[in-house]
């Protein structure tokens, strides 16, 4: 059986795509086979009259996987807004059965994979619907959160990992990104996390990063 992790955030651009990449990256660079999934992807460029996934196509060239990044996302959308509304402007809204469908497909040609969720654990999917943490639940996957490491992050993550662990979603660990290190406030961020949650924080990534600082054995024991 495919193990698997899904990554969400404390919020929309704190670098969740940036670092699955990297996670992915990692993997494969360990010799695992590992792959990547995303349900819906929101704000794609339109390119000769066809909708490129940007997401997708940054973790395929950072991690060097093989399949078309169209391949690896289930429901595609031009406009830059939540999935359930970008759905409603252009139709073709995210069917959870799709989803399932398409994930345990592109699990056939991997070992291990990383699911990319869309904005953070309460985004809306459908209306009235679905929501991110449903996605979660349907594929079966654990938790990993990222957020950024500056002010703000403590209450953020908290209410995260609280959030998920009312659902019974398991959290395997944190990742701060645009980490200083030194910086006074920032390393209490981490310490205060990890006190107050008991949830690791698994690495800090900072400005521009090319490699995450954590040995492949420990990333692979994140994935169920």
């Amino acid at each position: 059986m495919t193990k698997r992790l899904f990554i969400t955030a404390t919020g929309t651009d704190v670098g969740k795509t940036y670092i699955t990449a990297l996670l992915v990256k990692k993997m494969r660079q360990a010799g695992r086979n590992a792959g990547y999934y995303k349900a819906a992807l929101s704000g794609a460029e339109r390119k000769g009259g066809r909708l490129i996934p940007g997401d997708a196509a940054y973790v395929k060239r950072v991690a060097g996987l093989e399949p078309a990044a169209e391949e690896m996302v289930s429901y595609i959308y031009e406009a830059a807004v939540s999935p359930h509304l970008a759905s409603e402007l252009e139709g073709n809204p995210v069917e959870l059965s799709i989803v399932t469908e398409d994930f345990h497909r592109i699990c056939e040609s991997f070992d291990y994979i990383t699911v990319e969720g869309s904005g953070g654990i309460l985004c809306p999917v459908r209306r009235n619907r679905l929501m991110m943490e449903d996605i979660i639940k349907a594929l079966d996957c654990p938790v990993l959160i990222i957020a950024p490491a500056g002010l703000g992050t403590i209450n953020d993550t908290i209410l995260t990992i609280e959030y998920a662990r009312s659902r019974k979603i398991e959290v395997t660990g944190v990742i701060l990104n645009w980490f200083h290190k030194g910086d006074v406030m920032e390393e209490d961020n981490l310490r205060f996390i990890e006190e107050y949650t008991g949830v690791p924080v698994i690495a800090c990534a900072e400005e521009n990063a090319r490699d995450l600082d954590i040995e492949p054995e420990r990333l692979a024991a994140l994935y169920r």
